[in-house]
């Protein structure tokens, strides 16, 4: 049996999990009928969290385990992380960026081109029989347009890099400006939605990115503008949005991210305009594969005393 003991707040891909199982000691948090029944188990014995970047790990759950050296988060975000409390006691967090940089930002282009070009809609008016009966209504060009990007990171920047090949107009908000970054740089939100003909968040979650994108920056956005979210659902006012959507005070949205996920807003269910992902914007094969062996070589460096690949804390 080995010795280390990882508490895993949420499955991984059977790759990654064969591979961790025989290597550690794994108690599935997830499949526990009483979680505080199993913390309460094995909490003095747990060394590391594996966790995914929705589900985090609070100061909480990180106060029942006093062994605790490590965090490793499967996702980019770190949000849902109390990175405060690990930092005051010495616990180390990981994440995994680079790795699914490129996939995210093929998904905010390929949910600005759904939503734009009305892609899903058209897959429902061939299947339904529509074609041939009824005209197909007109569409939104995508290229040329003007994109303003909230957010100009790593994802951001290969956003930006995409947008571009479309011939497209490319302005960005961030809290400072990005000095080896060629695009404009606009440090008024609210100017930059109201340039923008679609507006493609990719900031990080949090305190200082809740809610961003509000009512006001809806409004400058316009009936004619799009919105495209792929960083968390927190960055988004959604009754705000909704409203907007249902108003048509803004032509559409394409969102891969939402408050309480995966049990949403039921009435984005019910709104033609808004073109909705689960959350997928890193779920190809090769990138989770990716993300899963940067977890294990974290965790893997971790307790062989190595410098850690991707710290965060």
């Amino acid at each position: 049996m080995p010795e280390v003991e990882i508490l895993m707040a949420g499955a991984y891909p059977e790759w990654d999990m064969v591979d961790l199982e025989t290597k550690y000691r794994i108690h599935r948090l997830w499949e526990a009928a009483d979680r505080q029944e199993l913390i309460a188990r094995v909490g003095g014995n747990i060394r590391a969290i594996a966790t995914r970047g929705e589900l985090g790990a609070s100061a909480e759950l990180m106060k029942q385990l006093p062994k605790l050296e490590i965090v490793s988060c499967y996702g980019v975000g770190t949000d849902a992380i109390d990175l405060s409390y690990a930092r005051a006691n010495s616990i180390r967090v990981t994440n995994t960026p680079d790795v699914l940089t490129e996939d995210v930002a093929d998904i905010a282009i390929g949910l600005l081109l759904a939503t734009a070009r009305q892609i899903p809609q058209a897959d429902t008016f061939v299947r339904t029989g529509q074609w041939g009966n009824v005209p197909m209504p007109l569409v939104t060009r995508v290229a040329g347009k003007k994109v303003g990007i909230v957010g100009m990171g790593r994802i951001g920047k290969a956003i930006a890099k995409r947008a571009a090949a479309f011939g497209c107009d490319i302005s960005y908000f961030t809290r400072n400006e990005h000095k080896d970054v060629a695009y404009a740089y606009q440090p008024d939100l609210i100017a930059l939605a109201g340039w923008a003909d679609f507006l493609i968040v990719i900031v990080p979650g949090g305190e200082a990115t809740m809610k961003i994108i509000n009512a006001p920056v809806l409004k400058a956005l316009g009936p004619n503008g799009m919105l495209i979210n792929v960083s968390r659902g927190t960055t988004v006012d959604e009754e705000a949005l909704i409203a907007a959507l249902q108003n048509r005070t803004i032509q559409a949205a394409g969102l891969d991210v939402f408050l309480n996920e995966p049990k949403i807003d039921a009435r984005f269910l019910t709104l033609p305009n808004v073109v909705l992902q689960p959350h997928h914007g890193s779920g190809t094969i090769e990138t989770r594969k990716a993300m899963g062996q940067l977890v294990r070589d974290n965790l893997a460096a971790h307790f062989a005393g190595r410098a850690l690949p991707t710290p965060v804390v």
